[in-house]
């Protein structure tokens, strides 16, 4: 028996806000990724915000990104993704539900 409480996916993404900034803080070199055969980023990301497309590019959806880093940490492709942090006040925003 868990000490908190269950709650559902929609009512914990009601408490994050994303305040989209017109220039990426990911972004993915497709060229790299076109000799990826593992995919880590695709597999890894708790948003799903990776998606193969059929010629072997990656592509990524930074919208509703939540800087996590764990496809930064996870990419084994020296130069596949560069990341850094959306501009002061965009990104994601927690708030407490």
């Amino acid at each position: 028996m868990s000490d908190y409480p269950e709650v559902s996916f929609e009512d914990r993404m009601s408490t994050v806000d994303f305040r989209v900034s017109d220039r990426a803080h990911i972004e993915v070199d497709s060229d790299v990724c076109r000799s990826c055969t593992t995919r880590e980023c695709v597999h890894a990301c708790p948003a799903n915000l990776f998606v193969p497309t059929d010629d072997g590019v990656i592509l990524f959806n930074y919208e509703q990104c939540f800087e996590c880093g764990t496809c930064y940490l996870l990419c084994n492709k020296e130069g596949a993704i560069t990341w850094t942090y959306p501009d002061g006040g965009e990104g994601v925003t927690f708030r407490k539900g």
